[in-house]
């Protein structure tokens, strides 16, 4: 299984990545975990689209779904697409959101995607094993665990501290756990993790290597890997375009 970051930039896009989205590879088969705001350029850089195989969204935040947007207007008018609606899976009513959101009359985007909603459960998608939970989030937010390979990849989406996400990383090789709080008094609950939590959730699943991500350009990320460090030695910061074999 390979992971390459095509954004790791919380909460909106920032000066040196897009927002969240990751392409997890294994088999030739290209799956996105995201597509949020400024992804879409940067992932033309990095895969063509046309080879995307399936998209699973976490959320319908902006700085996680809305470039399906331009996504929708590659393959309707690059003319490099070669016609098949590709397996979009996320929370109930994404075809509503990423509809409005390429265009105010809403109209229908079943000529791109194949929108399946999800909720907590296990499935397949191509030769990935999946696995979902809710997280603590104020909107419908859903971690995901993949599995091919005999090799295994969480990724928390946007959450609190939940003891959910920490079953459902359970002795994964790799936990790609979001970090957008800053380590300061008085955070609201059950919205985002500190650097510290996400090393905690790490070292309580047993994982093997944690990736801190989703940092907004406004929180010092070397701070928050350090505050990961300082409960889970083997950390590092999601980059953008680095890759990672899992």
């Amino acid at each position: 299984m390979r992971l390459t970051v095509v954004g790791c930039s919380g909460s909106a896009p920032g000066p040196s990545s897009p927002a969240s989205c990751y392409l997890v590879e294994h088999e030739e088969f290209a799956l996105l975990l995201d597509l949020g705001s400024g992804s879409f350029g940067a992932l033309q850089g990095l895969i063509d689209p046309g080879r995307v195989d399936a998209v699973y969204l976490s959320h319908l935040h902006a700085d996680h779904c809305l470039d399906a947007a331009p996504f929708i207007v590659w393959h309707r008018y690059s003319g490099r697409s070669d016609g098949r609606a590709v397996p979009l899976y996320a929370p109930v009513g994404a075809d509503r959101r990423l509809a409005a959101a390429y265009d105010a009359d809403g109209g229908p985007i079943d000529d791109v995607f194949d929108v399946t909603p999800v909720g907590p459960g296990s499935w397949s998608i191509g030769p990935f094993q999946v696995r979902t939970v809710r997280t603590a989030h104020p909107v419908e937010c859903y971690a995901v665990r993949l599995t091919a390979g005999g090799r295994s990849l969480v990724y928390t989406g946007d959450t609190g501290p939940s003891d959910a996400v920490v079953e459902l990383a359970r002795g994964a090789d790799v936990l790609l756990a979001e970090a957008a709080y800053p380590d300061v008094p008085d955070l609201p609950p059950g919205l985002h993790l500190t650097g510290r939590q996400a090393g905690e959730h790490a070292a309580a699943a047993g994982v093997g290597r944690l990736l801190v991500t989703h940092v907004p350009a406004w929180v010092d990320a070397e701070a928050q890997l350090a505050d990961a460090r300082s409960v889970f030695p083997a950390a590092e910061l999601a980059r953008h375009a680095a890759v990672h074999d899992i």
